[in-house]
């Protein structure tokens, strides 16, 4: 485990940037799994810096979003889809045919989860897989209780979960009670993890999750046994350590 502190959140973004762009020009055709929220906004605005300067070339790149809410339409504001296109896919060079989410409105969950997966492995599976971490420890939408060997699914939300994003949907009954996410052996089996933390709400976490037992009640706590976990955090998440 590697545990860079930087001391505010736009120089964890540029450090995580630089580090995802050093494994693109080593690896032009990079398997990413993403992320969305507010913690890897920064990170996509380098991101997309960078491709406009010339540093670094998406072309070969083929990225998997983490998750998806069930039931809203694609186009839907609050969709992760709609974040994806938003924030990066539409600035960079990206391939569309290799820009990958899972279906938010399938006629089956349980099939597209397991088309999900097996697309990913069709890749050879994830070169790296870029994480955030919630207040809950939950990575992706592993919530705490999820087993640590379950691939991609379908997964109820939490209600702390919920409540948090009740102010971005309009109220809580607008909130999704389902989504589409990789399992947490899905993105254990990345060759390489790279997590981030921002913020005083994110120190507990990931103080529980770095340091303290290896549980599911912590989904993210797993991460302590990956080989190649990098954890870029800034002062404030990483008061606790």
């Amino acid at each position: 485990m590697q545990i860079i502190i930087t001391e505010e959140y736009p120089k964890m973004s540029l450090q995580a940037a630089r580090f995802i762009a050093k494994k693109i020009l080593a690896k032009s055709n990079l398997v990413l799994a993403l992320p969305t929220g507010n913690t890897p906004l920064g990170l996509y605005c380098e991101l997309v810096r960078m491709f406009k300067e010339g540093l670094i070339d998406f072309s070969e790149v083929a990225v998997f979003n983490l998750d998806e809410y069930l039931g809203l339409p694609p186009q839907h504001p609050q969709s992760f889809r709609s974040y994806m296109h938003k924030h990066f896919w539409d600035h960079v060079n990206l391939r569309p045919e290799s820009c990958y989410i899972p279906l938010s409105s399938p006629k089956n969950p349980e099939a597209e989860c397991s088309r999900y997966e097996q697309l990913i492995g069709s890749y050879g599976g994830l070169d790296l897989a870029v994480l955030g971490i919630g207040e809950n420890g939950h990575i992706a939408f592993n919530e705490p209780g999820t087993p640590f060997e379950s691939l991609t699914h379908v997964a109820r939300l939490s209600p702390e979960t919920r409540a948090r994003e009740a102010s971005t949907f309009g109220g809580l009954d607008k909130v999704p009670t389902h989504a589409i996410t990789m399992g947490i052996k899905t993105i254990m089996h990345a060759r390489e993890i790279l997590l981030l933390a921002s913020g005083e709400e994110k120190a507990s976490a990931l103080s529980r999750s770095l340091k303290g037992p290896v549980t599911p009640e912590t989904p993210a706590s797993i991460l302590q046994l990956h080989p190649n976990l990098i954890v870029i955090a800034d002062s404030l998440a990483a008061k606790q350590l």
